[in-house]
């Protein structure tokens, strides 16, 4: 089952990275059909919880520079076929038909989408529409790879600790922040894509997922929130002279954090009252 979950974090993946790259409607397809993934990747962590079962999210390097995208959509349903003969070591019958038959949907119709050419490794470093100075252009190139591995282990983390909770209130937080996490990862690798510096975030540690203190670990996502804030601010001030638009999404980013500061403040008093009366 191990082995089940790392292809399936890998196959959600590289069907993201396979959106980020594309257009159109395609992109749209290759979102859907990563949600779908996603969404078997957590009901795979529930059983192997349900079973007693521990695991962690290391994975194998997942390689995605292509010049065609029918290069990476025929990776993905090589993944898929080694995955629908895996799940198998999973004994919930009803899961396992599921996940195949979703899997045997989502391969059909990758193999009929086009192989269109593939823009996102060219490192041109340019927005469509938008001129931007020598000195935007690397703020922007390094907030995208930074924020990127955040929001991706931000994911990893929230789900982590939803799939290992039973209690609703958080849940209900830590669903949120996955979702808004989701939504920055999505914005911020189409915008890698256009650029042409794409690429798939590193691996994330264990220790950053597997807490053993959360309040200190809501303690320090505040934090972290925090100086989010302030990243977004300094880069729309610094792409503003260039791009108002540009500067607006930053500063919709931005403001959006602060609801996540209120979140996590709220699910710190409620797990320190869970603790304290315990």
């Amino acid at each position: 089952m191990k082995t089940v979950l790392i292809k399936t974090h890998e196959l959600w993946l590289e069907t993201l990275m396979a959106g980020f790259m594309s257009q159109g409607e395609s992109r749209t397809v290759l979102y859907d059909f990563s949600d779908i993934i996603f969404r078997h990747f957590t009901w795979l962590e529930h059983y192997m919880v349900a079973q007693g079962e521990t695991y962690d999210y290391d994975r194998d390097v997942i390689p995605i520079k292509v010049d065609r995208l029918g290069i990476i959509l025929d990776s993905i349903n090589r993944r898929i076929s080694e995955l629908d003969l895996q799940i198998v070591a999973c004994k919930d019958r009803n899961l396992t038909q599921r996940i195949s038959s979703d899997l045997k949907y989502i391969s059909t119709t990758l193999a009929k989408m086009n192989g269109a050419p593939v823009h996102a490794f060219d490192s041109s470093r340019t927005l469509n529409g938008i001129t931007l100075s020598q000195e935007a252009t690397d703020a922007l190139t390094l907030f995208l790879f930074e924020e990127s591995y955040k929001e991706y282990e931000l994911i990893m983390i929230y789900n982590y600790l939803q799939v290992h909770s039973q209690d609703a209130f958080l849940n209900r937080i830590f669903q949120i922040m996955i979702d808004e996490s989701k939504f920055h990862l999505r914005s911020f690798g189409q915008m890698m894509a256009e650029m042409g510096i794409l690429g798939v975030p590193r691996v994330i540690h264990k220790s950053l997922y597997q807490i053993e203190d959360v309040t200190q670990f809501l303690r320090d996502g505040i934090e972290e929130e925090k100086a989010a804030k302030e990243m977004c601010k300094e880069l729309s001030d610094a792409v503003a002279k260039d791009s108002e638009e540009l500067a607006g999404f930053f500063d919709f980013i931005n403001f959006q954090e602060d609801y996540h500061i209120t979140l996590m403040e709220e699910a710190l008093v409620h797990y320190e009252k869970l603790t304290t009366h315990g």
